[in-house]
């Protein structure tokens, strides 16, 4: 599969990436090779091989929730650069 120049615009916007000319020429090449690798990956012969998970067995530990004594919200907040209504106050990241 052939990745395009126009592909490659659309994962950068996407990810909010401002790529130079000389980028998107690499992304175009680094890409096809990541798409090559998973195409091979695709072609293994699976079929004897059991579905799972976890590639050696694992068990959940469980343990009794307590309720134990915390920190106040003015001792957690005491630090924070920006709070606003008993909250933490962080720029927005998402238009």
């Amino acid at each position: 599969m052939e990745i395009t120049r126009e592909q490659v615009e659309h994962v950068a916007n996407l990810a909010r990436l401002n790529l130079t000319e000389d980028e998107k020429e690499q992304m175009i090449t680094d890409m096809g090779v990541i798409i090559e690798f998973a195409n091979r990956i695709n072609e293994i012969n699976i079929d004897d091989i059991n579905p799972t998970a976890h590639v050696i067995p694992i068990n959940n530990v469980f343990r009794e929730d307590d309720v134990n004594p915390s920190f106040s919200r003015d001792e957690l907040l005491y630090n924070a650069p920006n709070k606003e209504n008993g909250c933490y106050s962080v720029p927005r990241i998402v238009e």
